[in-house]
């Protein structure tokens, strides 16, 4: 995907409330943005880093800035938690990922499950795949990739529904999408939430498959390049 228009350049002043930050532009001037992610943002979210930011002209929206990255002094990092869904598509529809080639058709946010919504529905003539897409930020001081930075009942949720797609005669993926490339391997973090660490675990021996990609980040645009290898220890 591309930015258009181009994003805007700034510093971190703080990140507050989960959802709002205050940036000091590279005018001088300092703004309210929305900060699209829920999770703690650890290692993401250090003051004076360097952030760009999309602006949207919706009359309905409070804060018309948006967060999209932050550079770490290493890479660039993609903190926006719907951009994933959106490359991760895009991946598979330019047959960029070969564990998921051959579909017909690709849909977007099919209720599936309890009352849930799947990130992305494969099918074809004779079989459907659920993929379930999350987004990776956190890299800790072993130099590994980890998911999820915050206790996640809804990512737990969503592994249980995957194993019911299993059940049910389908196929199911969990694609986890890194956004940096400072990282090696990628981890379920059970060290902050081993609850979903132990789902995670559980839903691969019922049947669902993991698989990792890191994404190219930069202020042009978001793409996915190279496959992570993974572990579940």
């Amino acid at each position: 995907m591309q930015f258009n228009p181009p994003l805007i350049a700034g510093r971190l002043i703080k990140r507050y409330k989960r959802f709002l930050a205050d940036i000091q532009l590279d005018s001088g001037k300092v703004i309210t943005a929305h900060c699209p992610n829920s999770g703690s943002m650890k290692t993401c979210d250090t003051p004076g880093w360097k952030v760009m930011l999309s602006c949207h002209d919706n009359p309905k929206r409070k804060y018309i800035h948006t967060w999209e990255m932050v550079h770490n002094g290493l890479c660039w990092i993609g903190i926006n938690t719907g951009i994933p869904n959106q490359i991760a598509e895009e991946a598979i529809r330019s047959k960029l990922i070969p564990e998921l080639q051959n579909y017909t058709e690709i849909k977007r946010e099919v209720i599936y499950g309890k009352n849930s919504r799947i990130d992305l529905l494969l099918n074809d003539d004779t079989a459907r795949c659920y993929v379930e897409v999350k987004n990776v930020t956190l890299v800790e001081d072993d130099g590994n990739y980890y998911f999820p930075d915050a206790v996640t009942e809804r990512g737990r949720k969503h592994l249980r529904e995957l194993s019911d797609m299993i059940s049910q005669g389908h196929r199911a993926v969990m694609f986890y999408v890194v956004q940096r490339n400072d990282g090696k391997e990628f981890k379920p973090a059970k060290h902050i939430d081993p609850a979903y660490a132990k789902s995670l675990k559980q839903a691969h021996s019922d049947g669902v498959e993991i698989i990792v990609y890191e994404a190219e980040v930069n202020p042009e645009g978001i793409v996915i390049k190279n496959r992570i290898a993974w572990r579940l220890d």
